[in-house]
């Protein structure tokens, strides 16, 4: 690998950890509770894009450990690891179809993101009463899935082309 790719993949973890900073910052103002806006997906958006599959969900995985390591715990990280990881194989299946554009494909993801964290809720409060929490989570992720891609699509456009 060269150290000009070492240097950008280091670029992006350090964006995405910092993205994931401010968003936890942001005061809850959301009309579903827990729900985020995904800031950090714009990182692997464009690394799935610019990068492929595997820098990608290398980006991913490396940024969720040092977050949770940095400013969380280890029950966060693995609710973020199963949403992060269903997430990604959303994100890898629509791009592979063809059929989405970049917009669906982080709609897909945010989707996906919260459905991964509602099966591990519920596995780890050994309850299947949190699915009523999905509907409201999958409005939240098209949501966020939407606004993340029109950026994601903005800021490939403005990138520079490798």
């Amino acid at each position: 690998m060269k150290s000009k790719d070492v240097a950008e993949y280091g670029l992006m973890v350090a964006l995405a950890m910092v993205l994931s900073y401010l968003e936890a910052q942001m005061p809850v103002f959301f009309a579903v509770p827990g729900m985020k806006l995904g800031l950090t997906n714009l990182v692997v958006l464009i690394a799935l894009v610019r990068r492929g599959e595997k820098s990608a969900f290398c980006i991913n995985v490396v940024r969720i450990v040092l977050t949770a390591f940095t400013f969380g715990s280890m029950s966060a990280m693995l609710y973020s690891l199963a949403g992060g990881v269903v997430s990604f194989l959303a994100m890898i299946l629509c791009r592979r179809s063809g059929k989405f554009s970049l917009s669906g494909i982080s709609v897909a993801g945010g989707v996906a993101h919260n459905a991964g964290q509602i099966l591990v809720a519920m596995f780890a409060l050994e309850t299947s009463r949190l699915i009523y929490y999905l509907p409201f989570l999958m409005i939240s992720g098209t949501a966020a899935g939407l606004v993340v891609g029109l950026i994601g699509g903005g800021l490939l456009q403005r990138l520079p082309k490798q």
